[in-house]
């Protein structure tokens, strides 16, 4: 994992599905880029020297902000969907004449 600072630090929930945590890189403390860095994380205001783990990667900020536009599309879609009655369900009783 390399990473410099304006990157974000991505951890997954893991198998317990808790959620997504996501942290500002602030400060990389090897030469390489490696671990560990200086993040703060988006979640607490926290500022902590992290060294990721296995369910964590690194995202620049245009990647991160591309999956954003992507996940926002996919959810207005989602919505626009479900807003849409559907064809194959029932009549409403309150609107079928009572003849």
């Amino acid at each position: 994992m390399h990473a410099q600072p304006g990157d974000w630090l991505i951890v997954e929930g893991g198998g317990n599905h808790g959620p997504t945590r996501r942290g500002l890189i602030e400060e990389v403390h090897s030469p390489d880029g490696s671990p560990p860095y200086l993040v703060h994380w988006s979640d607490t205001g926290h500022r902590a020297l992290t060294f990721p783990g296995p369910d964590a990667y690194v995202l620049s900020s245009a990647q991160l902000r591309d999956r954003e536009l992507h996940a926002a599309a996919r959810l207005a879609a989602l919505r626009h969907e479900l807003s849409q009655p559907n064809p194959l369900s029932e009549p409403d009783a309150t609107t079928q004449d009572s003849r």
